[in-house]
């Protein structure tokens, strides 16, 4: 009966539940057999496809323009009627296709991920899921107004960007306190909101009979080939392996800026006083040198994006009341990713858009495959497949070679990047083990200014090397402004793990660059059909916790640096 779903998505998008509910009857009242099991998966894998669809797409116009009450409205009504409905439809076909015994080809790893979450569910969690979704969308809307006057004209905080790597430092200052100032106007606000997420938090973990909502979410993230004391060794190797070398980087900062200590708004700013890297005017040209960048990288995935153009499933510009940040999302029953980003005229906008674009060339490699529910890739490698091809493009980010540079100024573009990946594992683990102290002291972290402590610590002990004297309001809510701890949480190490993954996939294109991408898309495909190691394995990578290869890894990373500034 599935598929006889409208293929058009006007039709559906404006569907209630009693429009999907006889499609969804159809398939819990099925008699399940060998016979007619791949015609049910079949049909249970459409109908899961639309209402995935359905959520995305009012997801994405709802970030688009998170002041939109017409749009907010709609939102919440897929929210509060459609979203629960569909989740207990699941758990029912759940049950039954786990109580059939059956086993179908290439649904080992879809199957043990159902027994996980049938395991989970709880009828009592439907609405607090729904509310769940709402506080997100408050966050958004929080973000989202943060403007500020800048030269007379009304900026985004994001606008402010490029302002930072202005070679003139009081004028980096001044946008960069103006923000912070923005910024802490909504302390309060963000600090009432954050005790409501973690009450609601605290309420799933309990209807489930978990012991915090660390095990709780570690189950709802379906994550079996490691545990929270990996992570916790995790983060012990970045501060033996990683925090010496990013203290180098930054000592070397400060020395060539000539400052006494290195600032907040000195971060950004090049070191030798160039201009920033400007890539592209106009966002067209942008998608014109990104898609050049792919195509050399491998016919196909050019192809993939020169899709993704032309049938407009591109939402790069940043405007005021637009949700802040980057994703890729998937319309699974149209077979199509969509990005969206926060352009300002960067060079930051390029890695973006190589970053998301590899997001969505999973999505494609892997929507080969017969069920949707053998797409669900642990985030673990689905952020192996966007940095690993942030550094597949890079020896194409010259003009000669199709992409947006001068070869000296292509060359610092690969430094700052592999910089910017040193420094970002100790700043993953600040933000990966506060989240696992906010969830394992949930009482204490119902105090923002406890929160604000224990984020203050971490960060001392990860991020020596920059002086935040006298803006210590700024740095202890730093919090307030990772998003992911807000609506994703626990959704961070796996950018570190990942990023260790893309820098092996990475040294094996180093030595072979046709063959590292053959494994890459070839790891793609495999979708969420293998484990993760086995994925990580596929693309020619190792899923790694330790100091030793953080080590190996860190130090081709250094190297390339030196080599390429010795060149400038």
């Amino acid at each position: 009966m599935s598929e006889s779903i409208p293929k058009d998505p006007a039709v559906w998008m404006k569907w209630s539940w009693a429009d999907f509910e006889p499609y969804a009857r159809d398939l819990q009242n099925q008699n399940l057999n060998s016979e007619n099991m791949e015609n049910w998966l079949t049909g249970w894998s459409r109908l899961a496809e639309v209402l995935d669809e359905m959520y995305q797409r009012l997801y994405v116009v709802h970030s688009a323009n998170t002041a939109d009450q017409e749009i907010e409205k709609r939102y919440h009504a897929f929210l509060d009627e459609i979203y629960p409905r569909a989740i207990q439809n699941d758990q029912v076909l759940r049950e039954k296709l786990l109580a059939s015994g059956l086993e179908p080809a290439g649904f080992e790893i879809p199957l043990r991920n159902m027994r996980a979450e049938a395991d989970l569910f709880r009828e009592a969690n439907l609405p607090l899921l729904t509310e769940e979704q709402k506080l997100n969308a408050e966050y958004d809307r929080i973000i989202g107004a943060q403007t500020v006057e800048w030269e007379g004209k009304e900026t985004t905080i994001s606008q402010l960007r490029p302002v930072y790597q202005d070679p003139n430092r009081e004028k980096r200052e001044r946008a960069w306190r103006l923000s912070a100032e923005r910024q802490l106007a909504d302390r309060q606000a963000i600090n009432e909101l954050w005790q409501r997420s973690l009450q609601l938090r605290g309420k799933l973990a309990e209807n489930t009979g978990k012991s915090d909502y660390r095990a709780f979410r570690w189950q709802q993230l379906l994550r079996f080939d490691y545990t929270p004391d990996d992570c916790l060794s995790f983060h012990q190797a970045i501060e033996e392996a990683v925090v010496p070398v990013a203290s180098r980087l930054y000592e070397k900062r400060c020395r060539r800026l000539g400052v006494k200590s290195l600032r907040p708004w000195d971060l950004d700013v090049d070191t030798e006083k160039r201009p920033p890297l400007k890539p592209y005017r106009e966002l067209g040209e942008l998608k014109m040198g990104s898609a050049s960048i792919f195509h050399r990288v491998d016919g196909q995935l050019g192809e993939y994006f020169d899709i993704m153009v032309r049938e407009k499933l591109l939402d790069l510009e940043n405007r005021k009341n637009k949700a802040p940040g980057a994703y890729c999302t998937y319309f699974p029953k149209t077979r199509r990713p969509f990005i969206f980003a926060n352009c300002v005229g960067l060079h930051g906008d390029v890695q973006t858009l190589l970053h998301e674009g590899g997001h969505a060339f999973h999505a494609f490699e892997a929507s080969r495959l017969k069920y949707y529910h053998q797409m669900t890739v642990p985030m673990e490698f689905a952020e192996v497949a966007s940095m690993g091809m942030e550094l597949l493009a890079s020896p194409y980010l010259a003009v000669e070679a199709g992409g947006f540079y001068k070869p000296e100024d292509a060359g610092r573009a690969l430094v700052e990047h592999l910089e910017g990946a040193i420094l970002f594992w100790p700043y993953m683990a600040v933000v990966d083990a506060f989240q696992h102290w906010v969830h394992t002291n949930p009482q204490e972290a119902l105090n923002p200014e406890a929160c604000d402590a224990c984020w203050s610590d971490l960060w001392q002990r990860f991020m020596p090397g920059v002086d935040w004297s006298g803006l210590d309001d700024v740095m202890e809510t730093g919090w307030h402004r990772k998003v992911h701890i807000h609506q994703v949480p626990f959704y961070y190490v796996e950018y570190g793990l990942a990023q260790l993954g893309a820098v092996q996939v990475w040294r094996n294109a180093l030595n072979d660059q046709a063959a590292a991408v053959v494994a890459y898309r070839k790891a793609l495909g495999l979708g969420g059909t293998r484990s993760l190691p086995e994925l990580y394995q596929a693309a020619g990578a190792r899923l790694a916790f330790d100091a030793h290869t953080l080590r190996e890894c860190v130090a081709l990373m250094e190297a390339t640096i030196d080599r390429l500034e010795a060149k400038s």
